[in-house]
């Protein structure tokens, strides 16, 4: 196996071959400039080969040490990259959500969060796949789904499942809302990942049509699709509120189709003593809403 060289020694050669001069290396590392110059000398021997040319007017490094350097300086990366996922900065917290629930929901409401935390700074990780607490180094993280979710897990209910049809108002000219089954049946759908239209429209005695309209690979593609007049969405009426509000989005129907997986926010246990993340966890229940 290699022997490694001495890391005080890596560590000097990588600062001083961003800097390339022994001066600047030894104000970066709090050193003597003769000290940086020992640990590169040093290195270099361990190494039985040159990684500076010495210049009148500074260093540049050879051929081998670009090369060396470029692969020291990623593995310095990764060192920084992984202490601060083990220790995050005072007042900042990773939360992982959906696409959909980031765009729909958690944007619009982040200037109440900064109004009554302006000392919070959220970390928001966007991903659809199930993110780990302590592979992805976040410390919170929303998702759907039904308890229980773990022993080591803290699960707190923020949102129903409720699924609303909607549509925007040039889709529906000419109509009156709410719409009779007929003309729900004629109109374009949107179809999710979730693939909720055939149980939906089989509630409403409409022939199965699934097989039909546009499909996406997103809940906010498919709310999307619906703003800009292309059929008709089936999404959580949570996610729509500003639209149906604004009158941007209009509900279709009164029927509300419950699913089984509600929106949960999930933390480790062990993380409500720390904090920021409790006070982020405690405004996050403030906008929940209640059970029935």
């Amino acid at each position: 196996m290699t022997r490694l060289p001495p890391l005080n020694a890596l560590r000097a050669f990588e600062v001083t071959g961003r800097r390339l001069t022994f001066r600047a290396a030894a104000e970066e590392l709090g050193v003597t400039q003769g000290a940086v110059a020992q640990q590169v000398r040093q290195l270099e021997a361990h190494l039985g080969m040159p990684l500076f040319e010495r210049l009148p007017r500074g260093l540049a490094l050879t051929q081998a040490g670009r090369g060396y350097h470029a692969q020291i300086s990623t593995a310095f990366d990764g060192m920084r990259r992984a202490t601060a996922d083990l220790i995050p900065e005072p007042g900042e917290v990773r939360v992982s959500v959906t696409p959909t629930f980031a765009a729909k929901w958690l944007i619009p409401n982040l200037p109440g969060f900064s109004t009554c935390h302006p000392d919070i700074d959220l970390q928001i990780l966007a991903t659809e796949k199930v993110s780990s607490f302590h592979g992805d180094g976040i410390d919170l993280a929303i998702r759907q789904g039904r308890p229980p979710f773990g022993a080591a897990l803290h699960a707190i209910r923020l949102f129903p499942s409720d699924n609303v049809a909607v549509a925007a108002p040039s889709l529906l000219q000419g109509r009156t809302v709410p719409l009779d089954p007929d003309q729900i049946a004629r109109l374009p759908k949107l179809h999710d990942a979730h693939d909720l239209w055939p149980a939906f429209l089989r509630h409403l005695g409409i022939a199965d049509q699934s097989g039909h309209g546009l499909r996406l690979s997103q809940t906010t593609l498919a709310v999307d699709a619906a703003l800009s007049g292309q059929g008709i969405a089936l999404v959580s009426r949570f996610l729509v509120a500003r639209d149906i509000a604004s009158g941007h989005l209009r509900q279709v129907t009164p029927h509300v189709m419950r699913g089984d997986n509600d929106f949960y926010l999930l933390a480790q246990r062990d993380s409500r003593r720390n904090p920021t993340i409790e006070a982020v966890i405690s405004w996050f229940t403030s906008q929940a809403e209640p059970q029935i």
